[in-house]
């Protein structure tokens, strides 16, 4: 199978069933997809555009077996994220696609690959509108494109000492199911069975919290996605917008959604890995973002709305750095590093 024919058979839209639509027809932005040497996208009058890139690469993001639907889901899933974090809606992605010859002939895969990138582009309204392909090891890149109204993107430059720093979601489990794919939680079989059958979806099939960065416009002050760890990426926050922060670890660490195991030997996961994997863990693709205190119930309503948990772990301030304290008030040692590419 040729590169155009395994475009036209497992990427470009289908035509629509009598009386029901494409994701390419229904989204109006999109003048045309698939097929030309560019798409042609046409965002509402006076909307800014809000565009950003990830690749992920077989062996450094996500393991050889992983299953491909779940793969497909969360190469567009970590881009929505950045939308999600600006407060953007989707207008539509392209895909780089780097297939070694195995992967090229496996049809099977193939089409596991597609539908999950599919299901998650229909359900949130982002059609695939062009890309490329080649062969080479397995590699995924990804440019979404969506629109923000002018001055109400979620930024990173805009916290205020004063604002409460608040998270979506759960974080960390997304960490304990790396570490129990690769043997790192000294735990009983049983246990990290239960645990990995727990948290396995974090990892592989995140949620892009999409419609709660759209409720969050006017409302928080900043706003960033959690992709390499808690400590990481409110360091950017800060750094960006002159601030220090205030974090309450036990508050942040009971985040966990799966924090402990019901097995015969009453194994648990130790606070310290909890904290490791919240602080540190990355992959969680939440949202962390600030808003004022007087804006407290507002974004408690923009949770509900959009069915997300929120919860304040800490506050900014005016001194410089971040300071973590436990359930008693007492500061911790800041040691937690963020993922990086190029750390050795």
């Amino acid at each position: 199978m040729g590169e155009f024919q395994l475009i036209e058979r497992f990427f470009k839209p289908k035509p629509a069933s009598a009386g029901v639509e494409s994701s390419t027809s229904a989204i109006h932005s999109v003048v045309l997809g698939i097929g030309d040497d560019c798409a042609l996208l046409q965002p509402t009058p006076g909307q800014q555009l809000a565009v950003s890139s990830d690749m992920l690469l077989e062996g450094r993001h996500f393991f050889a077996d992983v299953a491909p639907a779940a793969l497909g889901h969360k190469a567009l899933a970590v881009n929505l994220s950045d939308l999600a974090a600006m407060g953007a809606e989707p207008l539509g992605f392209t895909l780089a696609l780097a297939l070694p010859p195995q992967r090229a002939a496996d049809e099977a895969w193939l089409a596991a690959f597609a539908g999950g990138l599919r299901a998650l582009a229909d359900a949130s309204a982002c059609p695939l509108v062009g890309g490329d392909t080649t062969a080479g090891p397995l590699n995924l890149c990804i440019t979404v494109f969506g629109q923000v109204p002018p001055g109400q993107a979620l930024r990173r430059d805009g916290a205020q000492p004063g604002d409460e720093l608040w998270v979506s979601g759960h974080l960390g489990d997304a960490r304990l199911a790396l570490e129990a794919l690769q043997g790192r939680l000294p735990l009983p079989p049983d246990a990290l069975a239960a645990l990995l059958a727990a948290t396995r979806q974090r990892l592989e099939r995140p949620t892009p919290r999409l419609a709660l960065g759209r409720a969050l416009r006017g409302i928080a002050n900043s706003c960033i996605d959690l992709s390499d760890g808690l400590v990481g990426d409110l360091g950017h926050v800060l750094k960006a917008s002159r601030v220090g922060a205030v974090v309450e670890v036990d508050i942040a660490s009971n985040l966990i959604a799966y924090s402990a195991l019901s097995t015969p030997t009453e194994a648990r996961i130790d606070p310290e890995t909890r904290r490791r994997a919240v602080l540190a863990g990355g992959d969680d693709y939440e949202l962390l973002f600030s808003a004022p205190p007087a804006a407290r119930a507002a974004v408690q309503a923009a949770g509900h709305a959009t069915g997300t948990p929120v919860t304040r772990i800490g506050h900014l301030d005016t001194q410089p750095g971040l300071r973590l304290r436990d359930a008693q008030g007492q500061p911790l040692a800041t040691h937690y590093r963020a993922f990086d590419h190029f750390d050795k």
